[in-house]
Parts: structure tokens; C-alpha cells; sequence
């Protein structure tokens, strides 16, 4: 061995000894998984055997056109499918960087130099050529060993953000179908309440006239002709009050789906009048949660890409071994480019390690541990959040269904009621005044139960979202 490669071992041995007084193991980040309940607090006490998708309005036509337009051109959803494709590029990148650089490269160089340079002779020698043209071709190739592993760490951390672009894309699609769902019940809920009060005006109308008809016959008062209808135009009023409620609807369908108006509302006026009639809540435990919500899934993904980080940062106090090799061919003129004696080549390896960084390294290493615990409290937060919208969704069925019940009860008494004072006062058992106020009463019941069904079938909706859903 001779006694230059001797030195070059020495010195690389040391700058190794070195490197390895700066190396050590990333710093421990405690990821604790999260305790969740066995059960959820407002599910169903009796299993039930309903599947999560019976939540959804697949019976209404209109539900199952505008779900698979907005799945097709939403822009939200286009935004989100295209993160994924920027993902899976960097991913790509991130594992390319593992792998040897082949480049090539041809160039022709002219110099021209001043002979003075090498002498006050040198000119007046006629040796020295002040003009040259170099011809010349090379393919270098380069490695990085690799040798700790912190490029493999980048590359995990790339594939875990793919991982959590696409269940954010996911999240993405079940929001869509939600709000269209619960768009299109509040549409058929709409019409159902328009439906009741059409009714409400056309009774209040009815009671109007025979009340007229009985002032023109001298046998009751103008009042109480007034009083009849006020009562009509009462209920023409709410019926009128609708249509903001309508506009609502159909703009916030433009916006999930991407279509115009016109288009919105033919769709849904070619769906049934009433659909999804209300069914049992399907039995559901929290820790389904953690592998069914996509929102859950993509904490997760960040949280291994903000470890895969941290590992790599870790590693940078590692040496860093890499070589390369460059071939070509040199030559001053064209015609000799070829020859054996044009050929040119370089191999080199280097091995670099931190000596003295005044703690740039450490810096980046303790960023990257707060964004793993940045990371973990997130996936924390969003675990919690998806409990509580579960809890939230089954207590809100249970209240919506007896909410529906008693308005129900309520609508059937009262109109019941108001037909039996009406029966009362044409066979002169009754006053005016007993009809007038039953019919009063019963004004709006029907709308009002109406509401309640339609926010019945919302809290499904919400509950299937809440369980991280599935695409119909």
C-alpha cells in the first residue's frame, strides 16, 4: 500500500470517527393510540342488521344524477385528484433520488489567451498557440450510497403523503355525496311543506267564503269574513316564504355539481315527491372509526410522513458516501475526436460527515420533532372530532324520529279537530269563532311535520358521513 493511499484512509477514518461523535437516534415523540368508548352513547340499545348505504336516498333518481355529476366534475373533488397526482410525482422524485445519475453532455469551447502569461518570451517564442478549439464528449454518472438510509426515510415520507392526499380525496367525494343527499331531502322535504299549506290555503279560503256567504245572508257579521281571511293570507304568506328557501337549494346543487340551474331543478323535478322513508340506524363501534373515516386515515398518513421527516432529518448526522465517474472524448480538432488518444475519463468518491455546524442540524431536528407532534395532536384531534359527529349523528336520529312522531300525532289530531268544528258550525252547534280557531290551530301542522320527516332523514345522512360512509 502505498504511502499516499495510506493518508487518504487515515483522513477518511477520522472524518468517520468524527461524524459519529454528532450521530445518534431521532429524539422519541410518544404517539399514544387514543382511547375510545366500547360503544357509542346514543346508538341503537338492539343491533341492527341496516347497511350504512341505506342511510342514502338511493331510491330518489334525482339523488343518483347529481351524486354522479358532481363525482365526475366537481371542482372540489378535481382539486383534490390532482394533489394526489402532484403526491405520487414527488413520490416518484423522492425514490428516484436513490437510484445512479447517467447525464451526458457535447460541447465545442473556443479560448483564446494571452502567451505573455507564461513568459516575457513566451510570445516572440512562437510556441505557444493563443488560440484553441476543444471538441468534446462526455457521459458522467454519480451515486449517492445512500448509506443510513435518510433518502429511503424521504421516500417514505412521499409515499405517506400519497397515502393521505388520497384519503383526503376520498373525504372529498363523501362530502359531495352528503351535501347532494341532504340537498335533495331538503328539496323533497320543501315540496312536501309546500303540498300542506297549498292545503292550508285552500281550507282557509273555503271557511273565507262560507263566511261571506252567511254575511250576504244576513246570518253572521262582516268580521267574521275578515277574520277568515286574514287566516288565507296567513298561510299564503308562509307558502310565499318558501321560494328563498328554494333558491337555496338549487345553488348550493350549482356549486356541488357544477351545472346550471335549469339543469339543477329538471333533474329534480323528475324524482319522486317524497323518498328514503326512514330506517334504523346501523350499529356502528368507535373503533371503526379509525379504519373507516378517510379524514382519520389522512391524519394517520401525516403522521407517519412527520415520522419518516424526522428520521431523516435525524440522519443527516450520518457520513454521506458517494462516487462518480465521468467517460469521454476530448479532442482539438474535428476529424480526431475519435482517436484513441481523444479518450478521456475521472472517478472520484467522497465521504462527507458535520464536523461544526454550530447546530443547523439540531435546529432542523427539533422542527422536525414539533411537526411530529404537531402531526400527532391533529390525528388526536381528528379522531375525537369524528367520535363526537358519530355520537352527535345517532343522538340526532333519535330525537329527529320522535321529534317526527309527535308532529305527526300533532297534524292528525288537529286537522281532525278542525274538520269536526267545521261539521259542528254548519249544523249550527258551533260557532264561528270555534272554527276559526281550530282551523288556525291546524294551520301549518302539516308543514310542520313535513320539516320534522325531512330532518329524520337528514340525521341519516349525517350519521352515514359520520361513519365514514360508503360510495353508492
Amino acid at each position: 500500500m502505498t504511502s499516499r493511499l495510506k493518508h487518504r484512509l487515515i483522513a477518511m477514518t477520522a472524518i468517520a470517527s468524527l461524524a459519529g461523535c454528532v450521530a445518534g437516534p431521532p429524539p422519541e415523540v410518544a404517539t399514544p393510540a387514543p382511547q375510545l368508548p366500547e360503544s357509542f352513547l346514543y346508538a341503537p340499545p338492539k343491533p341492527t342488521s341496516t347497511a350504512l348505504d341505506q342511510l342514502l336516498p338511493k331510491d330518489d333518481s334525482a339523488f343518483a344524477s347529481l351524486s354522479e355529476t358532481a363525482l365526475e366534475s366537481a371542482p372540489t373533488l378535481q382539486e383534490a385528484l390532482a394533489r394526489i397526482d402532484a403526491a405520487r410525482a414527488r413520490a416518484r422524485g423522492a425514490g428516484a433520488q436513490r437510484l445512479p445519475l447517467v447525464s451526458g453532455d457535447a460541447s465545442v469551447t473556443g479560448t483564446r489567451i494571452n502567451p505573455n502569461q507564461f513568459g516575457d518570451g513566451a510570445a516572440q517564442g512562437g510556441f505557444i498557440d493563443t488560440e484553441q478549439v476543444q471538441y468534446g464528449a462526455n457521459i458522467i454518472a454519480s451515486w449517492d450510497f445512500d448509506l443510513f438510509g435518510q433518502l429511503k426515510q424521504q421516500e417514505r415520507a412521499a409515499l405517506a403523503r400519497i397515502d393521505s392526499a388520497s384519503a383526503s380525496a376520498q373525504a372529498v367525494r363523501l362530502a359531495l355525496i352528503s351535501e347532494i343527499a341532504t340537498s335533495v331531502i331538503d328539496w323533497r322535504t320543501l315540496t312536501a311543506r309546500e303540498a300542506e299549506l297549498r292545503s292550508d290555503v285552500a281550507a282557509a279560503q273555503q271557511l273565507a267564503n262560507l263566511a261571506k256567504t252567511r254575511e250576504d245572508a244576513g246570518l253572521s257579521p262582516g268580521f267574521d269574513r275578515v277574520r277568515a281571511e286574514a287566516a288565507a293570507s296567513a298561510s299564503r304568506s308562509r307558502l310565499a316564504a318558501l321560494k328563498s328557501d328554494e333558491s337555496r337549494i338549487i345553488g348550493r346543487l350549482i356549486a356541488l355539481t357544477g351545472q346550471d340551474g335549469g339543469s339543477v331543478l329538471q333533474t329534480l323535478s323528475a324524482g319522486p315527491p317524497v323518498a328514503n322513508t326512514s330506517i334504523a340506524a346501523p350499529t356502528a363501534l368507535p373503533s371503526q372509526l379509525l379504519t373507516n373515516r378517510p379524514d382519520v386515515l389522512a391524519a394517520t398518513a401525516d403522521l407517519v410522513a412527520t415520522d419518516a421527516d424526522l428520521a431523516a432529518t435525524a440522519r443527516q448526522r450520518f457520513p454521506q458516501l458517494s462516487i462518480s465517474a465521468a467517460l469521454g472524448l476530448l479532442a482539438f480538432n474535428p476529424a480526431g475526436i475519435f482517436d484513441s488518444d481523444s479518450l478521456v475519463g475521472s472517478a472520484m468518491g467522497g465521504l462527507v460527515a458535520p464536523l461544526l455546524d454550530f447546530g443547523r442540524i439540531e435546529a432542523e431536528i427539533e422542527g422536525a420533532a414539533a411537526n411530529k407532534r404537531a402531526a400527532f395532536a391533529a390525528y388526536r384531534g381528528t379522531v375525537f372530532q369524528a367520535l363526537g359527529e358519530a355520537e352527535t349523528a345517532y343522538g340526532l336520529i333519535e330525537a329527529a324520529d320522535r321529534q317526527a312522531n309527535l308532529a305527526s300525532q300533532e297534524r292528525n289530531e288537529l286537522q281532525r279537530a278542525a274538520k269536526l268544528a267545521d261539521t259542528r258550525y254548519r249544523a249550527g252547534l258551533a260557532d264561528f269563532l270555534t272554527v276559526l280557531e281550530a282551523r288556525r290551530a291546524a294551520d301549518d301542522s302539516g308543514a310542520r311535520a313535513a320539516l320534522a320527516l325531512g330532518e329524520a332523514r337528514r340525521a341519516r345522512v349525517l350519521l352515514w358521513q359520520a361513519l365514514g360512509g360508503q360510495q353508492p
